[in-house]
């Protein structure tokens, strides 16, 4: 591969935007969307000035320029079958819990392959069209993994990476894909692709050893006369904002009120989707146990539970909402004493500087999924924590888990286990909490967005 000029920009592609555009009188109004890709790399995009490419209304070009923001946001339209068959079909219902390990949910259609064929179509011509022959193309996500090939085929010379942002499976079942060889020769086509930890990388390395008999040497895959280099890097956080964000007076007011609100004890949060990955249900159950077989704890402590929408259209994530409503409505009415609450449920979204003011007011953060290709709010949480204090407890099967071993590690398939670990967080010294609390924040400093970003975009030279 030859490298980029230094004057390369930086053409993104994702499935989402960072922001839902609304036509008003005079402007156009945006809304920023939730999400960890868009937390960590709008920051980037928006340092280097780059493009963004992604799905989104109303279709066209859009170029943001503040002292603040600056960067060129370019959205692409697409049909309702499209949606169908792209988003809802190939990309929630076969590849998300094929990666996440969930077999039984697993849906494979002809037809809305189709689709998603046609729509990573679509995002490469959109990139080509933009892009000059020095830019560096970085893809992001699972949703557009036939980019790159649709990349390389139209322009050989094309710098291209791949990131992707959810775990790659084993190659016992990354096979049961009907399309695996395709997904793999796409993804072999760019120049550099990432994922969170060596596992994955490790799996999509035998994946494609196995299944298309590339050449393996080191971190370096030889296929159909093209090297990739394989990369695990951990996405990072814009650390220092938020540490500055958690710093301010009125923020600190926030958290001083939001306390007041919740009352005496031990303030417990989670925060996620709602999302059958996220093993919302087993931590309700983790508490129903703790409640029941370990009464002393009764009215000592709550949990503030916070489920941003998500996938509303899907029967599947429908389903997960109702089972969630009538577990958290069961604990309360077993356990509730007087005015106290175990549970306090809140099923809405929350902007980045609300959470923050939950992540500064919590003692302990509940981050227990069942399968996590990362999971950014484990990071978010501890770089808020500028006291050094507080407590995370962290599902072992999160991609974070390798970056925060201090953590307090869970299996959250076990409620005992679940509820042995949050009576070790309720009891934690604050000398060991600081011990803890110091040692990830440190590393999370240090391998913050800028030092991700560059990781990769450095093997391109692009500065």
């Amino acid at each position: 591969m030859t490298s980029p000029a230094p004057s390369a920009r930086l053409i993104l592609l994702s499935n989402r935007g960072p922001y839902r555009l609304q036509p008003a009188a005079t402007k156009i109004r945006r809304e920023r969307t939730i999400g960890g890709l868009v937390t960590s790399v709008l920051p980037l995009v928006e340092r280097r000035h780059g493009l963004w490419i992604a799905a989104g209304e109303p279709e066209g070009r859009y170029v943001f320029n503040s002292p603040k923001c600056r960067f060129t946001l370019r959205y692409l339209h697409l049909t309702p079958e499209q949606v169908r068959g792209h988003y809802q079909g190939v990309s929630n219902n076969a590849l998300w819990p094929l990666c996440h390990y969930f077999i039984n949910r697993i849906r494979y259609d002809e037809e809305e392959w189709q689709a998603y064929e046609s729509v990573n179509q679509r995002f490469a011509e959109a990139a080509l069209e933009e892009a000059g022959e020095e830019d560096v193309i970085w893809v992001h996500d699972y949703q557009l993994a036939l980019v790159p090939f649709y990349l390389r085929q139209a322009r050989p010379s094309a710098h291209v990476l791949f990131f992707w942002h959810i775990p790659f499976p084993s190659v016992e079942v990354f096979r049961t894909l009907p399309w695996r060889k395709l997904v793999l020769e796409s993804l072999l086509a760019c120049d550099v692709i990432g994922f969170h930890i060596p596992e994955y990388a490790k799996n999509f390395v035998e994946s494609a050893e196995e299944l298309l008999g590339a050449s393996v040497q080191a971190e370096r895959l030889q296929y159909a006369g093209h090297e990739c280099q394989v990369l695990a890097r951990p996405l990072g956080i814009d650390f220092h904002t938020l540490d500055r964000q958690a710093r301010t007076p009125r923020l600190e007011s926030r958290v001083q009120k939001l306390r007041q609100a919740v009352g005496d004890g031990t303030l417990l949060l989670g925060v996620e989707r709602m999302d059958y990955t996220k093993g919302i249900l087993e931590r309700l159950r983790s508490i129903e146990y703790l409640l029941e077989h370990h009464p002393k704890w009764r009215g000592r402590f709550c949990l503030v539970q916070i489920v941003t929408p998500s996938r509303g259209e899907v029967e599947a994530y429908r389903q997960k909402k109702r089972e969630v409503d009538e577990a958290v409505g069961r604990i309360n009415g077993q356990f509730s004493e007087g005015g106290w609450l175990p549970i306090r449920y809140l099923h809405r979204s929350f902007s980045p500087q609300e959470l923050s003011v939950y992540y500064r007011a919590a003692d302990i953060a509940l981050v227990t999924p069942l399968r996590d290709g990362l999971n950014l709010v484990a990071k978010e949480f501890v770089a808020t924590r500028i006291h050094d204090d507080g407590v995370l407890i962290l599902s072992e099967f999160a991609g974070a888990a390798y970056q925060l071993p201090e953590a307090l590690l869970t299996n959250p398939y076990s409620p005992a286990e679940m509820a042995a670990s949050l009576e070790s967080a309720l009891q934690m010294p604050k000398d060991e909490q600081r011990l803890r609390m110091t040692a990830m924040r440190k590393r999370l400093k240090e391998q913050d967005i800028v030092w991700w970003a560059n990781e990769f975009l450095n093997k391109t030279e692009v500065g």
